[in-house]
């Protein structure tokens, strides 16, 4: 059994900020780069968010190309990826988007959570419990057993914390918009945490590239860059 390859997609401001704190989505990209993350979600047999980004955004999370999606079909594969969520309380609701749109649905929570889901999402998601935590090595050994081989992760930034820090991430696709957010109650691309190697890890910048006036930067976490 193996895991699946773990893509870190996130959008920040040059303050490494992913949102601001009003109630309205802070659009960081432009047109040309929420396609080039519709391409990355075509190429994922998985897509990732946590609970809270599912509840602050309510996204279809969906392939929107009907030409990508029918490239999918024609190689074999679902339609879309399978969109996955994750919670440790188990407070989804079944309202939103994402539970009216697309194929297959997996949600990853904790006993607690599959107790408080209870039944509300029968015939939306499968449910999974983890146990008393949200145990990510847990969670990618389950995709891996369904076969599913490459899992994008789209945030929010507890749970691009919670992965990078278990060392779980093999890439990192970045892009920065030329804004600033400078408020401390806004969400960032990650908070505090004891990552592998601490500030002496000097990650493998593998790319970079613009769209417009975005910046695009690939890194790979567990390589160490070169700096002669």
């Amino acid at each position: 059994m193996t895991r699946p390859h773990v893509l870190l997609s996130v959008a920040v401001s040059i303050d490494g900020y992913i949102d601001d704190a009003s109630p309205d989505r802070l659009l960081l990209s432009n047109a040309a780069d929420f396609d080039r993350v519709d391409a990355l979600r075509a190429e994922s047999d998985a897509v990732l968010i946590g609970a809270q980004t599912l509840r602050r955004d309510n996204p279809r999370l969906l392939v929107n190309s009907a030409e990508r999606r029918l490239h999918r079909i024609a190689a074999g594969r679902p339609e879309y990826p399978v969109r996955v969520i994750v919670t440790a309380t188990g407070d989804l609701d079944p309202r939103l988007n994402f539970w009216r749109f697309g194929g297959e649905r997996l949600v990853y929570t904790t006993d607690s959570g599959l107790h408080r889901i209870g039944d509300t999402l029968h015939g939306r998601a499968e449910v999974v419990s983890l146990g008393g935590t949200v145990d990510f090595p847990s969670l990618l050994d389950d995709l891996g057993k369904r076969g599913l081989e490459r899992l994008m992760v789209e945030g929010g930034g507890s749970i691009h914390t919670a992965f990078l820090a278990a060392g779980l991430v093999d890439e990192i696709r970045m892009a920065v918009a030329p804004l600033v957010v400078g408020d401390p109650a806004a969400p960032r691309f990650l908070g505090p945490a004891d990552f592998p190697g601490g500030p002496h890890h000097r990650m493998q910048l593998a790319d970079v590239s613009r769209i417009g006036d975005i910046a695009l930067l690939r890194y790979l976490p567990k390589e160490d860059s070169d700096v002669g």
